[in-house]
């Protein structure tokens, strides 16, 4: 690995500047009053403050981590319709998610997600047959007016082509359809941008040890820093509860004798080396609700997942022994052995969806989103779907609009008069720019390999010639962080100044795939601390 030498802060971003230090955003969220106060940086809280902020209201986001550290960045990476819905006759959802998708795919963020095709294989003896399943992908297909092409059946010959690990034995046929998938950490951290390019101010790592209180109604929150332990305050005119499992943590902070309104589901998936090229993903029954995924992404192999309810502390949640063996057994339906082995493992994780509160089995809850005013007029959001956060964000805001005595509505654009599909920073085309980045590359000394530039054009979009360019003015950072990942030094320097990166893990874990590769060795871990503690 690459010794770095000490790498000052970077100067003025040429987009957006150079973040401000955490005491600077520390005295700016405590010395203004805001109209709205968004507590929880997972994707529902960050949605909120960017449409929050482009309606024209004074916004503050903060989180007791990281921006998307736990939900946000456990999930299974794709932006979907939801197949298995249409087994519920769930139609309108279907095409609402289908339309969601599109957008987000193709004119919001088509630098952070790429189309994916899914074969969904029929074996004999399988809870579905092959016709039900050909009509039930044509539907699918139908509902996003095959934008995707046209679901339809293939015969395994064609599609062992494809997915060299498919398992044919007893394979019937093959279904075939379109989603998207993304690097779910990416996608949200682009968001937490957009929020502050429309005004937001954010912080990270800056836990809720308390909430003000004017005459009885909730009007701000006490922090505690937890990088240094400064601790302050935020005053705001409605505080919104979007802290994922930990809702009714906050909502009893506001009414002792607030009765739970959520359940938890636990998701966990696993990464694995990939043993030979897929050329597409696959989908498969498990039983009449639930489909097991094995989707090839960031070189690498994602299974998963479980859905099972979760009554732990939520900040203890991990993948078990019996979540892997799981996860493995029910891959082996469809992948053959040697794809599944122990030793391919680079990385488990595991995720907790918020679902309304009620008896029942978890597989079969609806994922819709929950909007509730506590007896303090605290708003509490839960649940939902990663592939529809921009609705999230627009029915929040509608609901704000809609309160009692609209305290809000006066000093707010209304949601219909904003731009649909406003894009997030970077938008561009990533193959344009992986093709720059190979080109472009300094007269002197070696090109950007182009594992790199393609990483970098689909983490970044055109962010990436700003990495590209700190690399070209010091060649330590041009070096990779690890010899086996695409990864280069500028990204941390770029993490560090750009990115809200406070530690390690946020780094590793989530503005780079070093901890998903099984890469964040010690040498690296402490590479990347030396380059955090390298601020001005």
């Amino acid at each position: 690995m690459t010794t770095l030498q000490s790498v000052p802060a970077l100067g003025t971003h040429p987009a957006s500047g150079s973040l401000p230090s955490r005491a600077e955003t520390r005295e700016q969220l405590s010395r203004a009053t805001y109209d709205l106060l968004v507590i929880g940086g997972g994707i529902l809280g960050i949605s909120t403050a960017w449409h929050a902020a482009q309606s024209g209201l004074r916004v503050a986001l903060v989180d007791a981590g990281d921006f998307a550290g736990a939900t946000s960045s456990a999930s299974s990476k794709l932006l979907h319709g939801g197949l298995r819905y249409l087994q519920t006759g769930a139609v309108k959802l279907v095409a609402e998610n289908h339309f969601e998708r599109r957008a987000v795919s193709r004119e919001v963020a088509p630098h952070l997600a790429n189309p994916l095709t899914f074969y969904l294989p029929v074996y004999k003896g399988g809870p579905h047959g092959a016709a039900k399943l050909g009509a039930g992908v044509f539907a699918y297909s139908a509902l996003s007016a095959f934008g995707d092409g046209v679901g339809h059946v293939i015969s395994p010959a064609k599609a062992s082509r494809d997915v060299p690990e498919l398992r044919t034995d007893n394979l019937k046929a093959v279904a075939v359809y379109g989603d998207d998938q993304m690097n779910d950490a990416r996608m949200a951290l682009m968001t937490v941008r957009a929020a502050v390019d429309a005004g937001a101010v954010v912080l990270n790592h800056a836990a809720v040890t308390g909430l003000r209180f004017t005459r009885g109604r909730v009007t701000g929150a006490e922090l505690k820093d937890s990088v240094d332990g400064t601790e302050f305050g935020v005053t705001a005119r409605l505080v919104l509860n979007a802290t994922g499992p930990w809702v009714d943590h906050l909502r009893k902070m506001e009414d002792p004798n607030a009765a739970p309104s959520i359940r938890l589901s636990k998701g966990a998936h696993l990464v694995l080396k990939r043993t030979r090229p897929w050329r597409a993903a696959l989908a498969t029954p498990i039983d009449k609700y639930r489909i097991t995924f094995a989707l090839p992404w960031e070189d690498m192999l994602l299974l998963g997942t479980t859905d099972e309810e979760y009554e732990g502390d939520p900040a203890n949640v991990s993948v078990t022994e019996a979540d892997t063996a799981q996860i493995l057994d029910e891959a082996a339906f469809s992948i053959k052995d040697q794809q599944l082995s122990r030793d391919l493992i680079t990385y488990s994780f595991a995720g907790l969806r918020v679902l309304p509160g009620g008896p029942g089995d978890t597989s079969k809850a609806k994922r819709e989103t929950v909007v509730t005013e506590g007896r303090g007029g605290m708003l509490s959001v839960a649940g939902g779907k990663w592939t529809t956060f921009r609705h999230i964000g627009r029915t929040v805001m509608n609901k704000l609009a809609a309160l009692p005595g609209h305290p809000l509505a006066e000093d707010m654009e209304p949601m219909n008069r904003l731009p649909k599909k406003l894009p997030l920073p970077g938008i561009a085309n990533p193959n344009a720019v992986a093709h720059r980045l190979l080109v472009d590359g300094p007269a002197p000394g070696p090109r950007m390999a182009p594992d790199t530039a393609r990483h970098l054009a689909t983490h970044y979009g055109s962010l990436a010639f700003d990495i590209a360019r700190l690399a070209n003015e010091s060649p330590e950072l041009a070096e990779r962080v690890h010899p086996d990942a695409p990864e280069i030094w500028a990204q941390v320097a770029y993490a560090r100044d750009h990115e809200w990166a406070e530690t390690a893990d946020d780094v590793l874990r989530r503005r780079t795939t070093l901890t998903i590769r099984g890469l964040a060795t010690d040498d690296v871990r402490d590479g990347v601390e030396k380059l955090l503690a390298d601020r001005d």
